[in-house]
This record gives structure tokens, C-alpha cells and sequence, in this order.
């Protein structure tokens, strides 16, 4: 694994960071999968498109270029929303087709997957889509093939590993910022941020985690790894932890209801003030260079 160089800027010039979205709806988070049956997605109430425009508006007013991961099922069932992303002046990359782990596919399966959501995305939105971000964050030490799998199929970033210790996902020993697992002429990985506390790395970027912790506290996280590591930080969040009035299926354990549930309505507030605190951009200007 070899790290990336640091991004040249200005000087003077505040570092950029990334700013992030997960599109994907309510229903088609990993935790509710056992509650949730795929066969019934269709069926449900989709609350994405008025999240996103939300959204969008919400990075206008904060002169603020993002990144939208944006699933294929999403994409198909809402392609004018995927070009008002696009025509917002934003970078579309994909998150997949249908919201599966890429740590529950095969090489033959991921492969499909990757290779159809991306052409889907780049038909839509008529943008080359360079960018990749697994489900849940699930690729790791079980299946770094994957990696290579995203640059045979055109990809030039992802965006899956986060270097914590986490039930659902993470690989700790990872390289909290920028690298080239298999050299400098393939893929380029950029985890999602951690801040290290002696011998551990704490979640410094986003979803569940921004959520419940007090927000001067992520600020100051961030701020660390801009001033003390000298580096971008990637945030990420969902359209749906903007809608605190999002439906609530039946049968979900406490522990997952907590996590998705936990500080809905603080989330738009907090997003909007990440706008007014740090400078922001789209992933592939940060690191691949501006087009």
C-alpha cells in the first residue's frame, strides 16, 4: 500500500474537504435488511427526491460542490433528479445498483453490479462516473479483490474503507488517509475520516457518529485532521437523516432503531453550519484534479 501525496493548494488557501452523500432511501439501509424485504421496495413510500432537493438547495446556499453516491435502483426511478445533481454542479459516483455488500458478492456478481450501475449512471446524468463507494462500507481484508475488480471496470477512486473497529464494518489497520493499495498505476482509495487517539482511530466523518455526538466535537475532529495532519477530510451522510418524518418499519431492534434514529431533526442544522466552518468540494476535484 503506498499513500497518496498530499494535494497541492494555494498557500494560504484553506484545505478542502470532501463533502459527501449516500443517496439511497430509508428502507434500503443495511440494518433493516432482515426487517425489510427487497421484493417490497418498490411498494413503499420513496422520500428521496424531496430529501435531495432539499439538499441541493442546502449546497447552493453554501456555495457548496459535492459528491452524490447514488444507487442505480435510485437512479432508474428518478433520472431527473440525478440530472439536477449533476446540473448543480456536482460530481455523480455510484454506490452500487441495489444496496448490496460487496463483502456478500462474489467477483462475478460485484463485477455485474459495478459495471451496470455505472453505465446506468452515466447514461442519466450524460457525466463520466470515476468514483465508487460500497454499501456499508464493506470492502476490507476479506475482499481487497474488489479494488482491482472497480479499476477493471473503469473506476478511479473508491471511497469503501473505514478505518475503524466497527460491528458492521471497518478495517482498523487501513491507512486513515489516501492510498494505492496495489501501486500507484491502479485504483486510489480515500477512507472515510478518523482522528487517532493513542492507539485507536475514532470516527471523524459523519452518518450515525456526527449524529450523536455533540457537534462542537465532530467540528473540532476535523478540524484536527485539517491542521494537525495537514490533510482533507471526507464526510458523508444520507438524504434520509435529513427526515426526521420518515416512516418507522415494525421489528427493528433497539440498538439499530437508536443508530438510524438518533438526532434526525439536529441533522440539517449541522449540515448547514459544516458549510459556514470548513471549505468543501467535489471528491474528484480533491483528488484526481480538477477536469
Amino acid at each position: 500500500m503506498i499513500l497518496a501525496p498530499a494535494r497541492s493548494r494555494a498557500p494560504g488557501a484553506p484545505i478542502p474537504n470532501a463533502m459527501t452523500c449516500d443517496v439511497e432511501d430509508y428502507f434500503q439501509v443495511s440494518a433493516f435488511a432482515p426487517h425489510i424485504d427487497r421484493a417490497s421496495w418498490p411498494t413503499r413510500e420513496c422520500r428521496v427526491e424531496a430529501n435531495i432537493d432539499r439538499i441541493l438547495a442546502l449546497m447552493a446556499d453554501g456555495n457548496v460542490k459535492a459528491t452524490f453516491f447514488t444507487l442505480g435502483w435510485i437512479a432508474e426511478r428518478y433520472p431527473a433528479m440525478v440530472r439536477r445533481i449533476v446540473d448543480g454542479g456536482h460530481e455523480l459516483a455510484s454506490h452500487g445498483y441495489g444496496h448490496l455488500r460487496a463483502s456478500d458478492q462474489d467477483l462475478a456478481a460485484f463485477t455485474e453490479d459495478i459495471t451496470s450501475s455505472k453505465k446506468m449512471l452515466e447514461d442519466i446524468g450524460g457525466q463520466q462516473v470515476r468514483g465508487y463507494r460500497a454499501p456499508s462500507f464493506s470492502i476490507g481484508t476479506g475482499n481487497l479483490w474488489a479494488l482491482d475488480a472497480l479499476l477493471a471496470a473503469g473506476y478511479r477512486y473508491s471511497s469503501s474503507i473505514y478505518p475503524i473497529k466497527h460491528d458492521h464494518y471497518g478495517m482498523p489497520d487501513a491507512p486513515r488517509f489516501a492510498f494505492y493499495p496495489n501501486g500507484t498505476d491502479g485504483l486510489l482509495e480515500v477512507p472515510i475520516t478518523t482522528v487517532r487517539m493513542g492507539q485507536r482511530n475514532l470516527p471523524a466523518g459523519g452518518g450515525g457518529y456526527f449524529r450523536l455526538l455533540p457537534y462542537a466535537l465532530s467540528r473540532w475532529m476535523m478540524a484536527k485532521v485539517n491542521d494537525d495532519d495537514q490533510e482533507s477530510a471526507i464526510f458523508y451522510f444520507h438524504p434520509w437523516e435529513i427526515d426526521p418524518g420518515q416512516p418507522r418499519p415494525e421489528g427493528v431492534d433497539l440498538k439499530s432503531r437508536f443508530r438510524h434514529y438518533v438526532n434526525l431533526d439536529r441533522m440539517e442544522g449541522r449540515i448547514k453550519a459544516l458549510t459556514r466552518d470548513f471549505a468543501w468540494d467535489r471528491m474528484d476535484n480533491i483528488f484526481l484534479g480538477r477536469a
